[in-house]
């Protein structure tokens, strides 16, 4: 019966760490995710940002022969 008992002593031991360890792993990831969710990833830039892609008018045929060659 002793064997029991320690058995299930060690059990709920290592059941209240692993619920312990799993609460505060999901608070991080619910901190985290409240951060980034204020981010907003699509304004304009602020300063003296540069506008680094310029699309000009291809025609599609010459469009999908640069695809063919460069794989994109």
């Amino acid at each position: 019966m002793k064997h029991v008992w320690l058995f299930l002593k060690d059990t709920l031991k290592i059941l209240i760490v692993f619920v312990l360890c799993t609460s505060f792993f999901y608070m991080a990831l619910r901190m985290v995710h409240l951060e980034y969710e204020r981010y907003h990833r699509y304004d304009e830039p602020k300063g003296a940002a540069v506008k680094v892609f310029n699309q000009e008018d291809i025609s599609w045929p010459e469009r999908l022969s640069i695809f063919i060659q460069l794989g994109e």
